[in-house]
């Protein structure tokens, strides 16, 4: 790494972290990412740009040579999907963070946390983060963080929850916290402040408040986002009786973000989110926001054409680290279920590939709608993703992207599409998706896989082995009609 201004930004494959790199590159710094799984940042644009050390946090294996010679260190790290003893987690991860920069002769940490009130209990996760920031702030490492209320950017967890929200309900009855006082602010100008936070005087140790230029209740940004959508304004009747459980379930229900994630947001709001000061823009002399309206104006447009860089979805759902993959060579955990098919298809391989590589969100699953509806729903009240995370891009995939409730962990582009599933299963799964040459035809090849664990597993693989016939079997027809379709209208025009 070269350059005078030499930065780590952990949680790069996360919604801000894989934001904030490409605007530090455009402000001349030279940028290591930290991540555990490297293999995620393959396909961004930027990969070629930056190095990529390999390194966990929580267990602090790699920290050491990941920071050394860094200047600047960005903490993107939280368990916004909770687990258990995730405030542990979270501690034990920053702290070991702390000690690590320490030792590298790291100069700044920067860390962007959330704003809470003055009085009242903090929830578990703004606690959290709360902690962590201290932690920073006590260490021997001089220490910047940021704390932001609702970001507002194309998708964003708290853009996607107010969009549909707003979008899907024209009448709505609604708990006490949309009357809370909130100052969201644009993505664009929490990212400039982040880059900003790397040019302060040496040595500065605090917390700085950061928000955009007006205070609304959530109320208020539900009506302000129908205006700037285009919509009717909407009826908001609220109510006593929902409580930040059953609001969080109520948001997973109407909107792709599931109540593992719409609950930290949720007990963000009940509280009022407004900054105390605004000393960051005094020092950085940066006064200028973008209005709440714009702020959604940008980030629908960004949804429009489809160009929606990182998503809240971007962060994997936790899953044991040591599950095996499908390609490893003995299949290192036993037992291995299988469903396999093929078919030729009139159509050239490109347009396959493209059938392939576009499935998923509004697309569909190519086979029996309510089976995967079914499956997605049942997910849902079992604590998992639910069905409509939907693509960051309706016709590209990368790895480490969110579809639906699988993850994309392979993706070799006109060949291979791998995807792991993040629904809530007794043992990790696998959905193969293949375009292959063979003489002079067509061949779809695809391959669900199981790995069972327990008596549980083998019980689940065999109660679902009925219905492969109508949901896979059906998948891998419809896959290849619907290619042989996109061949022919190739073929009329």
């Amino acid at each position: 790494m070269t350059g005078d201004r030499r930065t780590v930004v952990t949680g790069a494959t996360g919604y801000i972290g894989g934001r904030l790199v490409p605007e530090l590159l455009a402000a001349g710094h030279a940028v290591r990412c930290l991540v555990r799984t490297p293999e995620k940042l393959r396909d961004v644009d930027w990969r070629s740009d930056v190095e990529v050390a390999r390194a966990d946090v929580v267990s602090g294996d790699g920290l050491d040579e990941a920071l050394r010679g860094v200047d600047t260190a960005y903490y993107l790290v939280h368990s916004m999907s909770g687990g258990r003893d995730f405030e542990s987690v979270d501690a034990q991860g920053a702290t070991n963070f702390a000690r690590a920069a320490e030792r590298a002769g790291v100069r700044r940490l920067v860390y962007l946390g959330g704003l809470v009130p003055e009085e009242g209990r903090l929830s578990a996760h703004m606690a959290s983060r709360t902690q962590v920031g201290d932690i920073f702030l006590e260490s021997a490492v001089p220490a910047v963080v940021l704390r932001a209320a609702v970001i507002i950017g194309s998708g964003s967890a708290s853009f996607e929850m107010l969009r549909h929200l707003t979008e899907r309900l024209p009448v709505m009855t609604t708990p006490r916290w949309v009357r809370s006082r909130v100052q969201p602010i644009a993505v664009r100008d929490v990212l400039r402040l982040l880059v900003g936070a790397a040019e302060l005087p040496e040595g500065t140790n605090r917390v700085f408040d950061i928000g955009g230029p007006e205070v609304l209740t959530y109320a208020q940004m539900i009506q302000r986002y129908a205006g700037a959508a285009g919509i009717a304004k909407r009826v908001i009747v609220p109510v006593p009786v929902l409580s930040p459980g059953l609001s969080s379930l109520w948001v997973g229900l109407i909107t792709p973000v599931p109540p593992a994630i719409a609950r930290p947001l949720v007990n963000s709001l009940r509280h009022d989110a407004v900054a105390g000061e605004d000393d960051l823009s005094d020092q950085l002399d940066d006064h200028q926001r973008i209005a709440f309206d714009g702020a959604v104006r940008l980030a629908l447009r960004r949804v429009n054409e489809s160009r929606v860089d990182t998503r809240w979805s971007s962060a994997a759902w936790p899953s044991a680290p040591s599950d095996p993959l499908p390609t490893d060579p003995d299949w290192t955990g036993g037992s291995l279920y299988t469903d396999v098919r093929a078919r030729y298809v009139d159509a050239a391989p490109e347009d396959l590939w493209r059938v392939v590589e576009g499935i998923g969100g509004d697309h569909g699953w190519y086979s029996w709608p309510l089976a995967w509806a079914a499956r997605g729903w049942i997910d849902l009240a079992v604590g998992g993703v639910g069905p409509r995370r939907g693509r960051r891009d309706p016709f590209r995939l990368r790895v480490g992207d969110s579809l639906d409730f699988w993850r994309v962990e392979e993706v070799v582009p006109g060949r291979l599409l791998r995807l792991r599933a993040e629904m809530r299963l007794p043992g990790p799964a696998w959905l193969e998706m293949g375009v292959a040459r063979v003489g002079d035809r067509t061949v779809y090849h695809q391959r669900a896989l199981f790995h069972p664990r327990g008596l549980l597993g083998h019980l689940y693989w065999k109660a679902v082995t009925p219905f492969h016939g109508i949901v896979f079997g059906s998948m891998a027809a419809n896959i290849a009609a619907q290619a042989e379709r996109t061949a022919g209208r190739k073929g009329v025009g």
